[in-house]
């Protein structure tokens, strides 16, 4: 129960890549309201948890290594689970976010994503959570819906563009060995600052890492590594 009384949200994260899924539970449990009752690395593995642990929401990856996270999301609505779901994925297809809703995903969340955006999809989702009772109109109805379907959008921290992060993103996938902030800054044509900026930001967001990298003589040099999203993703 919170301060307030209600009943905390339990929440299942369904992640195979163990940074992120560790990152997304220290989120969670960052937001009132909200605790993360366990991980799970596949399908298989959060049926299991289901099955013992009472759970409101899952915080479902939709590429796994045993199994799609639609798929997976089919498989509880047909053992009865009544969990809802949002879906985390770098996918942007629009005709598996219609599925989706069919099967009660009632949020997406496109991977990279800060704490920031995260935090204002639970909060949302809380609203809707403690609808309760009878409608006395179309009114209740819609309002109930608008904290689902109406977010605001997230902005980026000042400074930054999505289409700039979109590049630097492109290019620290492709380079499958790391990348120094100069050769971000290279391949995309900004300054070296800038692109730490960008590179900081997506650390921050559990979808890179940083490592020193030693060298014979001077100061190591960080580097920077795109963490896989999964097998074919």
């Amino acid at each position: 129960m919170t301060a307030t009384g209600e009943r905390t949200i339990r929440v299942l994260i369904v992640e195979d890549d163990p940074v992120a899924a560790d990152a997304h539970v220290l989120y969670v449990n960052r937001v009132p309201g909200f605790t993360a009752v366990g991980s799970a690395p596949t399908g298989a593995r959060a049926l299991r948890l289901l099955d013992r642990t009472p759970v409101d929401l899952l915080l479902l990856d939709l590429h796994l290594p045993d199994v799609h996270g639609l798929q997976l999301a089919r498989s509880l609505r047909a053992a009865g689970h009544q969990a809802d779901v949002i879906a985390v994925t770098s996918a942007r297809d629009l005709a598996v976010v219609r599925e989706g809703v069919s099967l009660g995903v009632v949020q997406y969340v496109l991977k990279p994503f800060t704490f920031a955006t995260l935090r204002d999809r639970l909060l949302r989702y809380a609203d809707y959570h403690a609808s309760a009772g009878e409608a006395t109109g179309q009114e209740d109805v819609d309002r109930a819906l608008a904290a689902l379907r109406a977010p605001t959008p997230t902005a980026l921290p000042k400074g930054l563009s999505a289409p700039t992060l979109e590049r630097v993103t492109a290019v620290l996938r492709d380079g499958a060995d790391g990348l120094t902030a100069a050769g971000v800054a290279e391949e995309v044509g900004i300054s070296r600052i800038t692109a730490r900026r960008y590179l900081e930001y997506l650390v921050e967001s559990a979808r890179a890492v940083r490592r020193p990298q030693y060298g014979q003589v001077g100061r190591p040099e960080l580097m920077y590594h795109w963490l896989p999203e999964g097998k074919g993703r």
